[in-house]
């Protein structure tokens, strides 16, 4: 398994398009239904095949993830060979993952307790596991807004 297997409720929300999978496999509902009694090991097979298709398929379409903190901003962009992080860190009692904490921040970018960095990192062999590991490592796929509103910002 590349990825990670979909949860109980990610296969629930997802049913139909498990069906149709099991059909390109042509495995019917009987079938499925005999696989997971007599040969639970093919079947976990299956479960894991459909999570890294499902998986492969929404990071493809990712552009932007972010990772924020209390104290810290990363806004990553993916381009065609590399990743584009920018980081922001507030030295301070503000923590940006509150209402008022993330209010301050955009009141405030220029305070002198606020600074910018950014940088460029090359892909492994596999951009959509780069990008699934960030996600792992708590980061939440976005349209990239805030990652556009900065970039313009300090660039």
């Amino acid at each position: 398994m590349k990825y990670s297997r979909l949860t109980k409720e990610q296969f629930e929300e997802l049913h139909k398009e498990f069906i149709n999978f099991l059909a390109t496999q042509t495995i019917t509902a009987d079938e499925w239904e005999t696989l997971k009694k007599d040969k639970p090991e093919v079947a976990e097979q299956e479960l894991d095949v459909f999570s890294d298709l499902v998986w492969e398929g929404v990071l493809n379409q990712v552009n932007y993830v972010e990772q924020i903190s209390a104290h810290n901003l990363h806004l990553f962009t993916f381009n065609d060979d590399h990743m584009h992080v920018i980081g922001i860190k507030i030295d301070g009692p503000i923590d940006v993952t509150t209402p008022d904490g993330f209010n301050w921040l955009r009141e405030n970018l220029m305070d002198e307790s606020v600074t910018f960095t950014q940088g460029k990192k090359d892909y492994s062999q596999d951009k959509n596991l780069d990008k699934f590991k960030l996600i792992q490592s708590g980061s939440a796929i976005t349209k990239g807004e805030l990652y556009e509103y900065m970039n313009k910002l300090i660039n």
